[in-house]
């Protein structure tokens, strides 16, 4: 088969795509043929090199991907061949303490596709079919492909960690970035009031189309002074901030009393600043997330495939183009996610 590989962390000239052996299927695992696959900036962070994670190279990266079931291990029920399904990337152990309550999320061995393992952006893909989330007939690939990953993360930080209510009014850092569209739209579903932040006028007007009330551009002033002109310098009561670094001292000074930060990811760096006499002063509260739980990923995915939710997408690229597409990230290019599909299938 051909897949996305690369053989040492660095730059995007790592990045290949070729030839691969195709992947033996586990008793507990399911064999998709993949239609199509999407980046997200975990991508661009485990290309790097991620602290702590000790990869087996060459590694075949990718979190998100969609395509058919072909072939599945002897101890799978879930599927069965000739399934559509979406890769939702997270997997557990399924018997440490967290697991048995109800958090895989916690678990102890709590383990992304193409962060720890082996990922998904390739032909073929052995994939524990607990990992596996059923397609609807209709939905296309690129929007299957591109979702799961972006808002799951979003429902579960917003509206499980989050608990956002209609009352609330919510400011989305990064509002053109996966899990920041994915934001925007799930608190304007709940009734939020909603804030944004993007670069440009194009960008700023797609968060608009997409639910926000306000769209702030973070380029031409601190976006938190703008907050409290918008909000009579009240603040609002949650933030949305997967930045770090940058954003993080702007993002606690944009904050209510009483309000809450909510993150799940820091792609300008993971050691900001804190203020911390504005954190207990005003009784702020910090509330961390990461990924979903399989009923939450279904939750925020049956909202997709009925159209609730609106996958934006700034490229589809054959995923031999798969450095154009981390360049798109890094660069901040376009809104929405890249979506890659393997060569074999492309037709531009």
């Amino acid at each position: 088969m051909q897949a996305v590989q690369y053989t040492d962390h660095g730059g995007r000239e790592v990045v290949t795509y070729g030839d691969a052996p195709d992947p033996t299927v586990g008793r507990n695992e399911a064999l998709v043929d993949v239609k199509a696959g999407a980046l997200n900036h975990l991508d661009v962070w485990t290309r790097r090199g991620l602290p702590g994670i000790d990869l087996e190279l060459p590694h075949v990266p990718g979190s998100d991907a969609a395509g058919v079931v072909r072939e599945v291990g002897a101890d799978v029920t879930r599927v069965e061949p000739g399934d559509r399904v979406a890769v939702s990337a997270g997997v557990s152990c399924g018997a440490c303490e967290f697991c048995r309550r109800g958090e895989p999320t916690l678990c102890v061995d709590y383990r992304v596709l193409g962060e720890h393992t082996t990922g998904v952006h390739s032909e073929l893909a052995a994939v524990p079919a607990d990992a596996l989330v059923s397609v609807p007939d209709g939905v296309d690939w690129e929007t299957a492909a591109a979702a799961p990953l972006v808002f799951q993360t979003a429902w579960r930080m917003l509206v499980t960690r989050g608990e956002i209510r209609p009352a609330d009014s919510v400011l989305v850092l990064g509002a053109s970035g996966g899990v920041g569209h994915a934001a925007v739209q799930i608190a304007d579903h709940v009734g939020c009031e909603v804030f944004a932040t993007a670069g440009t006028d194009e960008k700023r007007a797609t968060a608009e189309r997409l639910g926000a009330d306000r769209a702030i551009d973070y380029t031409d002033s601190e976006f938190d002074r703008r907050i409290r002109e918008l909000t009579d310098r009240r603040g609002v009561d949650v933030v949305v901030d997967h930045v770090g670094e940058e954003t993080w001292r702007q993002s606690l000074r944009s904050l209510a009393k009483g309000g809450r930060l909510l993150t799940c990811g820091a792609t300008s760096g993971p050691n900001p600043e804190t203020n911390v006499n504005r954190i207990f002063g005003n009784q702020l509260t910090v509330v961390g997330s990461t990924m979903a739980t399989y009923g939450e990923t279904e939750a925020a995915l049956e909202r997709v495939w009925d159209g609730t939710f609106t996958v934006e997408t700034r490229a589809t690229l054959p995923m031999s183009e798969t450095a154009r597409g981390h360049e798109l990230l890094e660069s901040r290019e376009g809104f929405g996610k890249v979506v890659l599909v393997p060569d074999s299938e492309y037709d531009e």
